[in-house]
């Protein structure tokens, strides 16, 4: 095990995890307190476009998928219209065009269905330099201004009314929720992102009084699931991001079993 751990994509992919348990939930506590759901599918399907742009040109994913995942965002917020509604315009775009391009460009199928899946042992040094800038960012703005986004997740009116900049922050934290969402599924894949967007903030949830909790146990659940998943998988030699999902599974069905006792 300490022989694997020290070649580079094993101690890069580990690296990955330990951030990414941390950072991943508080930003599903994002999505699910301001109603992101729709949105945050709008921007899986960003990043798949992002792919098939990178996979077309040969350059690096991830600044790609950060770029299309902004323009995804603007689509859906900044045009007006049901959000909804917008975001299924907006994933019928990014789809139709991504295909479009792995057409033209006769991008292989294999390749195009990594995008799906992916992988923390594909990371190279920038992705780690740009997870790590996303996670520092993303905690600094929760500790500054937490009691400001508790209180958008309370009412936005209510906030507004007590000198709260509703709109800035509700646009950051959409803007942290892109980029996320970009570099969740660079490690785990789109099929199996929830494993650690959702489900610690929904296995949280029930043991969880308020908004503090809600995110610092969501914080330490993801941890333990992210890199539980990851010795789990090296021991057993099984797909890392399946292993996550199945021990989240585990911990919501138990954590539902104990709540009904």
């Amino acid at each position: 095990m300490l022989e694997l751990l020290l070649l580079p994509p094993m101690l890069r992919a580990l690296v990955a995890m330990f951030m990414g348990g941390i950072c991943f939930p508080l930003c599903g506590v994002m999505v699910l307190r301001l109603d992101l759901v729709p949105l945050r599918y709008a921007l899986m399907h960003g990043v798949i476009l992002g792919g098939a742009i990178s996979l077309a040109l040969g350059i690096p994913e991830a600044p790609i998928s950060f770029l299309t995942n902004l323009l995804v965002v603007w689509m859906v917020l900044f045009l007006k219209g049901n959000k909804s509604m917008s975001s299924a315009a907006s994933m019928v775009f990014t789809m139709g065009l991504a295909s479009l391009i792995m057409h033209v460009f006769d991008v292989p199928s294999k390749d195009s269905m990594q995008l799906l899946w992916g992988s923390p042992y594909a990371l190279q040094n920038i992705d780690l330099i740009l997870l790590l800038f996303i996670c520092v960012f993303e905690l600094i703005y929760l500790s500054v201004n937490f009691k400001k986004i508790t209180a958008i997740f309370f009412d936005k009116d209510i906030a507004n009314s007590l000198g709260v900049h509703v709109k800035f922050h509700y646009y950051t934290m959409v803007i942290v929720v892109a980029l996320v969402v970009a570099m969740a599924m660079r490690l785990i894949g789109a099929l199996l992102i929830d494993a650690l967007l959702i489900l610690p903030v929904l296995i949280s949830g029930r043991v969880s009084s308020g908004s503090k909790q809600l995110f610092i146990r969501s914080s330490i659940i993801g941890l333990i699931l992210s890199i539980g998943g990851y010795f789990l998988s090296l021991t057993w030699d099984l797909p890392l991001s399946a292993t996550i999902a199945l021990l989240a599974a585990f911990f919501y069905a138990l954590t539902s079993f104990v709540k009904k006792n």
